[in-house]
């Protein structure tokens, strides 16, 4: 574990990442990130945050859980697939875990290239991914009980479109 609890790691030249209870502050991740690579023509970010409501029902908070080290491992899996398909420059991936509340934010994936088409694809694949391949489990608290998130179809669907024909 890193600093106030996040497991932090590197995968290969400029790609982090990170799993924590803290909330992060977007604007310092990626001026920290791009600090120092003036070659850099593009910044593609996504930020996932808490809904208010889950399945029509208000979301009181939402816990979740990894599996330290599976998760790490597989972050990397991810970064490394992301950086063999498009050039990349540097990647982060920011994914808390604990308790969490509506508006919160969840996760932060932010890509550096010299074009924005790598950046865009690159930042797309990876969220894509971790909905799908990374081990987090969530659980949600609503006005209606609590219970855990199933897989969606549209986020199978979704990383679906990245698979090669090799």
């Amino acid at each position: 574990m890193g600093e106030g609890g996040a497991a932090r790691g590197s995968v290969g030249s400029g790609m982090e990442l990170r799993v924590q209870h803290e909330d992060f502050d977007v604007g310092a991740e990626i001026a920290r990130l791009r600090a120092g690579r003036p070659e850099v023509g593009a910044v593609a970010s996504f930020v996932g945050t808490v809904r208010a409501s889950s399945g029509g029902a208000a979301l009181e908070s939402m816990a979740l859980e990894h599996y330290p080290g599976m998760t790490e491992a597989s972050l990397a899996a991810i970064g490394r697939e992301a950086a063999e398909r498009w050039s990349i420059d540097a990647s982060l991936v920011i994914h808390r875990i604990g308790e969490l509340r509506p508006g919160d934010q969840i996760v932060l994936v932010v890509v550096l290239s010299r074009h924005r088409g790598d950046a865009f694809a690159a930042c797309e694949i990876i969220m894509d991914y971790l909905k799908t391949r990374a081990p987090f489990w969530k659980k949600e608290r609503t006005s209606q009980g609590e219970g855990w998130v199933q897989a969606r179809d549209s986020d199978t669907a979704a990383a679906g479109r990245w698979s090669r024909d090799d």
